[in-house]
């Protein structure tokens, strides 16, 4: 079987997904979408189509020390690493470099000439493969598309989306997502081909690394109360830390863990809030090894994640598995894996009032908390298990190549 895999090769959702099925003896290639990434260091035992060419450019113009216009090659330098935090990736190709990546699609797909075709993400994999596919004059390999995040729910309220997500699922034969909210979304949009089940793109849950680090003890007598870091167009980590402050009176022996946060703002929030209440923060590095977050959420009391808009957060699942009482933004699908006001509390992202009261109750009420530990833990052992899941997703491309 030949399988090839249209997405961001940076991604560990990407790596996660891949190494479900790089054992399986197939042929499985993988077209990066994002011509500025490398390839996450997990992903192996596949081919790469295509490299990270502007990282390449620039190695090389530095490893010979000229370039035919120099000029251009320094001030695309100076715009990717001085100023990162403004770029406009899509204009500075424009510039620089012609975005080559749909002629490259169109080519490595005769070239290989795969049994299926996999887009993961849809604004990214999925547009780029729909145009390839309208390159293409021969018959199209079995084309699965797979919805990651916020891209169906929200995207397609924004000016200029709808229409090119109507389009991707006209012609698209499969359809994956890590919620079944989406799936009905997608069928009220017009898709006319065949679910896959569904299954986070994160892939299943390492039960033995669970085990291995998972504290003993009730979640009740945790101290920690984790946050994540996200503050952007979509994350509200502010919001976030706006609630905690307001349950100050009740948590001062707590110390409050703020892990992904990539902005300087949430850092300067998380120094300022300590000032005012005396609580101590604790930014865990960006850098952390996974099974060090997993340790701890494993530590916490409470782990809160709020987004304008979401799908099933990996994060959310790593917290239930560890015994962390969820708080999750109710534009996530967390309500098809915990029971809401029960084992998992969902709040309006940009609501602190709202997220004070759900926090309130989960300190307070340590009989929920030590009983949603349990319960969250049983259910994800029964559908999230890493060898149940991988099991599943090979035969969901056996079953296509079959159809």
């Amino acid at each position: 079987m030949k399988i090839l895999i249209v997405a961001m090769s940076n991604s560990i959702h990407t790596a996660r997904w891949i190494s479900q099925i790089s054992d399986q003896g197939w042929d499985i290639y993988l077209f990066p979408t994002d011509i500025f990434v490398g390839i996450h260091e997990k992903i192996n035992k596949i081919n790469i189509c295509s490299p990270g060419i502007l990282k390449f450019l620039i190695r090389k113009y530095k490893e010979k020390g000229k370039s035919k216009s120099p000029g251009k090659i320094e001030n695309l330098e100076t715009l990717l690493y001085q100023n990162n935090h403004n770029l406009n990736y899509k204009d500075i190709i424009k510039r620089f470099l012609p975005d080559n990546r749909l002629k490259k699609l169109v080519r490595t797909i005769k070239n290989i000439n795969p049994d299926i075709i996999h887009s993961m993400h849809v604004q990214e994999a999925g547009y780029l493969t729909l145009e390839a596919k309208k390159k293409i004059k021969d018959r199209f390999p079995d084309w699965i598309v797979t919805n990651w995040g916020s891209e169906i729910s929200l995207f397609r309220h924004i000016q200029g989306q709808e229409e090119k997500i109507k389009d991707v699922l006209a012609e698209c034969d499969y359809f994956s997502s890590e919620c079944k909210r989406d799936m009905k979304i997608v069928k009220g949009m017009g898709f006319k081909g065949r679910f896959l089940p569904v299954i986070p793109n994160s892939a299943g849950l390492d039960f033995e690394i669970v085990n291995n680090i998972k504290q003993p003890g009730p979640t009740s007598k945790r101290r920690n109360i984790m946050l994540k870091g996200y503050q952007n167009w979509a994350g509200r980590a502010l919001v976030g830390l706006r609630a905690i402050e307001r349950c100050s009176d009740i948590i001062k022996d707590y110390n409050i863990m703020i892990y992904c946060a990539y902005t300087i703002d949430i850092i300067i929030a998380a120094e300022l809030f300590t000032k005012r209440t005396g609580i101590k923060t604790e930014i865990i590095p960006l850098n952390t090894k996974h099974e060090d977050i997993l340790r701890y959420h494993g530590e916490a009391r409470i782990s809160i994640g709020l987004s304008i808009t979401d799908a099933i957060s990996t994060s959310l699942l790593e917290a239930m598995v560890m015994g962390s009482f969820p708080i999750q933004s109710n534009t996530s699908c967390g309500d098809e894996w915990f029971k809401n006001n029960d084992t998992g509390i969902l709040v309006h992202p940009e609501d602190a009032e709202e997220i004070e009261k759900a926090i309130r109750k989960a300190i307070k009420d340590n009989r929920m908390v030590d009983e949603a530990a349990i319960k969250n833990y049983s259910i994800l052992y029964k559908r999230l298990e890493k060898e149940k899941i991988k099991s599943e997703i090979i035969n969901n491309y056996k079953r296509i190549i079959s159809d």
